[in-house]
């Protein structure tokens, strides 16, 4: 089973910018691509399998669910798909942020599965690139309590222009408790479920999250959707999601000099950052599916061609990764 290509879902959102299609090789008159869904099974927006190199390949044109289906666990491991059946346990993006995004929380699975009978949300973001002077926004600074927050959200503090400064549209009431972090080529943030988060204006990055698609909206700078409308907001659904704890980092670090560095190892997800340079054999010793998700170069990975803005998706039984190029990557497996 040769590695799947997937048609890209772009998404054109109210903040989105121009560097998605580009970094990736295509050319579209789409507006505003603020988000490439690379391998997704969300119901709606479910990947559609293109072409791999294989002469009359009867998968190409299948979804996702439906190659899992068929293949099982040949395709996402035997210990994946006892756990998750057909349904994809990963959504893989790119995001492209022009604007400032919404202040906002995801619930954890306890909480989603009561509130929308569907798992939460834990993700990372990897930063591909960054404007100078760009922020990440990222846990909290200071102490609060859910009473605490009823009360900033119901008398909100003077207006802001972003995240954490001023502006005439509306007031953010996180903007004192909320980090705000310098955004540089190469971070790392984790965010797990209930962690207050923004991308800020001018950040391209990697996101590897939970397949949920479920967002409590806590300020969105009075921004305004297709129809005129504001963007609904979360309030109340927020404060039971919200973890009130302060953490004393909220940037990940890791081994950036090794040409296998793991990034994160969590319950949902283990990602490592690979550098190849002419050939490379990885073995994750894994029963899992491997995500490949090519940040710059091209090489040739178990007989498929990617470059840069492309994203494999390796079967469970080829997991061994045989790499021929010069390239980097994000790998992404259920551990």
């Amino acid at each position: 089973m040769k590695p799947y290509k997937f048609e890209p879902y772009l998404k054109t959102t109210l903040w989105g910018g121009y560097q998605i299609a580009p970094f990736k090789g295509i050319y579209t008159a789409q507006p505003n691509i603020g988000e490439s869904w690379e391998i997704s099974g969300v119901a709606g927006h479910e990947s559609v399998a293109i072409e791999r190199g294989l002469i009359d390949d009867v998968d190409v044109g299948m979804t996702l669910t439906q190659l899992i289906d068929k293949y099982k666990g040949l395709l996402v491991g035997d210990k994946v798909y006892r756990k998750f059946g057909n349904k994809f346990p990963l959504l893989v993006k790119f995001i492209d942020s022009r604007q400032d995004l919404s202040v906002q929380v995801h619930p954890d699975d306890k909480l989603a599965m009561e509130r929308h009978g569907c798992p939460g949300k834990t993700e990372m973001w990897y930063i591909i690139k960054s404007d100078v002077g760009a922020k990440i926004y990222a846990g909290l600074k200071k102490q609060i309590t859910p009473t605490d927050y009823e009360q900033m959200v119901s008398e909100p503090a003077p207006g802001s222009a972003s995240v954490s400064e001023a502006s005439p549209s509306g007031s953010n009431p996180m903007a004192d408790v909320i980090a705000t972090h310098e955004a540089h080529q190469g971070d790392l943030y984790f965010l797990p479920a209930g962690r207050l988060h923004a991308i800020g204006a001018g950040c391209f990055l990697a996101e590897i999250q939970q397949a949920s698609d479920i967002t409590y909206r806590v300020y969105d700078f009075g921004r305004k959707d297709a129809h005129g409308k504001p963007r609904e907001l979360h309030i109340e659904q927020a404060k039971d999601a919200i973890d009130y704890q302060v953490w004393p980092e909220y940037r990940t670090s890791y081994d950036s000099t090794q040409p296998t560095s793991q990034l994160i190892n969590c319950p949902y997800f283990v990602v490592h950052r690979v550098v190849v340079q002419v050939a490379q054999q990885i073995d994750f010793h894994c029963d899992s599916f491997v995500v490949v998700m090519c940040l710059w170069g091209e090489a040739n990975i178990n007989g498929v061609k990617v470059r840069q803005g492309e994203t494999l998706l390796v079967p469970a039984s080829e997991n061994v990764l045989y790499i021929f190029g010069n390239a980097t990557f994000l790998t992404a497996h259920i551990g």
